[in-house]
């Protein structure tokens, strides 16, 4: 929709993205709370890549994932043992609970 997009009439380009959470029944509860977010179009934006610089990009929008089963926080993986209640914190924001 054309009033959700930060430039109306500009093409974007998409991303592609593969998320990680545990196979506990806290990372099934967060599961749950991001597919209520994702269905209410919460988990991306359009925006500028802090990556590549780039404008006009698919992005995550403030609700951080795990892109990788190890490397840590630092490397967006684990171990990471406060991020379920991080990304609990930053689902309540955005308004899902």
């Amino acid at each position: 929709m054309e009033e959700e997009h930060p430039n109306p009439g500009q093409p974007y380009e998409g991303a592609s993205r593969t998320a990680y959470l545990p196979d506990s029944p806290d990372g099934r509860s967060i599961l749950i709370l991001l597919r209520q977010a994702f269905d209410q179009r919460l988990i991306f934006t359009v925006g500028r890549s802090t990556t590549s610089g780039r404008n006009n990009i698919v992005t995550w929008n403030d609700i951080h994932h795990k892109t990788s089963t190890h490397g840590g926080p630092t490397h967006f993986g684990y171990p990471d043992p406060d991020y379920l209640s991080r990304v609990r914190d930053e689902l309540t924001v955005k308004g899902i609970e």
